[in-house]
């Protein structure tokens, strides 16, 4: 496919002069591209092999601060480096970015050569290796949504992110006109994908003003995860070139949308069978994909924290918005936090509506798997069917947890996901949850400032 390059390939392109340019790029613990641009002709010579970065890339929150507290690095220990090893795999052109090509890269102590273990593409790696033992690999799908601004980054911040000028002014949800209007940046999105190795399937206006949506191909898990953080800083950086803005966070604005992230997912043999239909069951859905979804449901609350990692995450459930509330399975029920697709056919499969845009795809997906693991290995038996509002449900009902401090309360106690995980990654990530609790706490916000400087 046009886009993927083989390192002989891209030898011959920095030969040429084609490309000049190579990111070598880790994923952060928020989901984003890290690392160094490099000259191509010293990539291609030996940067190919391995570079290195501070390990503080993977203990840092959303500002970049050095949080105090992390086990894994503090300036006690002096910030060392991490080893940076390409995933020659992933290497590929950049269509947006003249002359350029990136790489993602796998985390290894430079002493022991052993990977490390709370970043992110290591954990997904490791519920993966548990996959592929019991016969199975999983395929994924993130749909990611996100608003999009006639205002660049740079107006938008020195207008303290108010009165920003959205690209439409009504609800644009599958409305042709209006996404004609946005084809500069859009059509952009999906050409630069297409043209670096990410298989576009559709983009499409979502349910609010200025509100878009960007769907690729159905893809095994790393891959996925892969493709979902190569999108969201290319619909940055494509926005950002024609002097736009886009915004990713699970609820920019309280009387807007929330941006989600659904999580599609089914298991299929190493061999290419689809393990979640059966023909001879009800809706097609086998015996494994009950045990499955079994899982997701009984872990719910357990693996919000990574659906749902920022204080704001949680201003997004709320009911009649298309975000769910309860942890309830449906058959495609757009009410419930777990809804069947592709009823009676190859393609059944569960998607997870809990998580929203800002969430990061691999510890995501990850702890989805593990959940889904921990079903099928206890054979636990799925739930009824609900049917129906689940926003009006009774409330025998179980809710997602409402807030980051009770998200992380699960997170902490989850005997699933520390057996799952390792001890040491769940505490890394626990202390980042506590951390971004803290730095809310402390913090006045405008609403409080409008409501009581004069009235309390």
């Amino acid at each position: 496919m046009a886009g993927k390059l083989t390192l002989d390939e891209l030898r011959e392109a920095v030969s040429s002069g084609e490309i000049d340019t190579v990111l070598v790029c880790q994923i952060d613990m928020q989901g984003r591209l890290m690392g160094k641009r490099f000259q191509g002709e010293f990539f291609v010579d030996q940067a190919w092999q391995e570079t290195h970065s501070c390990n503080y890339l993977q203990a840092t929150d959303i500002e970049m601060e050095t949080v105090p507290g992390y086990k894994s690095t503090s300036w006690q220990t002096g910030y060392g480096d991490y080893t940076m090893v390409p995933d020659m795999n992933t290497l590929r052109r950049i269509p947006w970015l003249e002359g350029t090509a990136l790489v993602l890269c796998d985390l290894v102590d430079h002493l022991t050569h052993k990977e490390i273990a709370h970043s992110p593409r290591a954990i997904l790696k490791k519920q993966i290796a548990r996959l592929e033992k019991m016969g199975m690999k999983g395929f994924m799908g993130t749909e990611l949504e996100f608003f999009l601004f006639k205002d660049s980054f740079e107006e938008a911040s020195r207008k303290g992110y108010k009165n920003l000028n959205l690209v439409s002014e009504y609800n644009e949800d599958y409305h042709i006109f209006q996404t004609t209007k946005e084809e500069n940046v859009m059509r952009a999105i999906r050409n630069g994908l297409q043209g670096a190795n990410i298989t576009v399937e559709n983009s499409k206006g979502e349910a609010d003003a200025g509100q878009e949506e960007i769907n690729v191909l159905y893809a095994e898990a790393v891959t996925m995860a892969d493709n979902h953080s190569i999108i969201k800083n290319a619909c940055k950086e494509i926005a950002w070139q024609q002097g736009q803005a886009v915004s990713f966070m699970a609820k920019w604005n309280d009387q807007s949308a929330g941006n989600s992230s659904h999580i599609h997912q089914s298991l299929w043999s190493l061999d290419g069978e689809p393990l979640f239909y059966d023909p001879d069951a009800k809706h097609g859905m086998s015996e494994l994909m009950k045990n499955y979804m079994a899982g997701l449901l009984k872990h719910a609350r357990d693996v919000t924290y990574f659906l749902a990692p920022n204080i704001n995450s949680y201003k997004r459930f709320v009911k009649g918005t298309f975000a769910p509330t309860k942890t309830i399975w449906s058959m495609d029920n757009r009410t419930a936090g777990y809804r069947v697709c592709g009823e009676g056919s190859k393609s059944v499969r569960v998607e997870c509506r809990v998580g929203g845009a800002d969430l990061n795809p691999y510890l995501a997906i990850a702890a989805q798997i593990a959940a889904g693991i921990d079903g099928i290995n206890n054979k636990l038996e799925l739930e009824p069917e609900f049917v129906g509002d689940a926003y009006e449900s009774d409330s025998n009902v179980e809710e997602i947890p409402t807030t980051l401090r009770e998200a992380t309360q699960a997170l902490d106690e989850s005997r699933m996901l520390r057996d799952a995980f390792g001890e040491e990654v769940i505490e890394h990530y626990v202390h980042a949850a506590r951390w971004e609790q803290s730095e809310y706490d402390r913090r006045v916000t405008d609403w409080e400032v409008q409501r009581g400087f004069e009235r309390s």
